[in-house]
């Protein structure tokens, strides 16, 4: 456990309350080490790998990636694409993790595409499973990976506010070029 605090901060969202759980990256800025959809930081800590949970944290007023998600529920759908991020786990899990950053808003993948963007086209419950263990939703939009078949699949924070996340991107993301 890392003996640094950790801030948290609550903000509105369409589809309900959403948490921001950040600690100090190495320049100063915060980086996020959970978020969700839920209100109660309690629900955010488990998830964060045990070498990085924080050993207190402190409710914070304001965070400035609250900005980003306020953004982002304006229409700004890529406003989350740099925040910086910090997980912790096995190399194909932090492979997948950044691999999940490159599924572009508003044109969904599927579990199978995810797996063999993976490099693993065999391990799709593999690539399923690094959707499950993403702490940090949103940031590392795990909410933009389907099932196969074309239906919603499972998401941590309920499929009302995958679906809502992934209308919401349709509706506002950049056209490709």
């Amino acid at each position: 456990m890392t003996t640094a605090p950790a801030r948290y901060a609550t903000v509105a969202t369409p589809p309900g309350p959403f948490t921001v759980l950040v600690t100090d990256g190495p320049d100063g800025a915060d980086v996020v080490l959970a978020s969700g959809w839920t209100d109660d930081v309690g629900e955010l800590l488990p998830v964060v790998h045990r070498s990085l949970r924080p050993t207190w944290v402190e409710h914070a007023d304001e965070l400035p990636v609250l900005d980003v998600v306020a953004a982002f529920a304006d229409g700004e759908v890529t406003a989350i694409d740099t925040v910086p991020v910090r997980q912790r786990s096995g190399p194909f899990l932090t492979d997948a993790w950044e691999v999940l950053r490159t599924v572009p808003a508003g044109r969904p993948d599927t579990y199978a595409s995810f797996a063999e963007r993976c490099g693993r086209p065999s391990a799709v419950r593999a690539a399923a499973g690094a959707c499950a263990r993403n702490a940090a939703a949103l940031f590392v939009p795990c909410h933009r990976v389907l099932s196969t078949g074309g239906g919603l699949g499972g998401f941590r924070w309920g499929t009302p506010v995958k679906r809502w996340l992934l209308d919401h991107e349709a509706e506002h993301a950049p056209v490709p070029a």
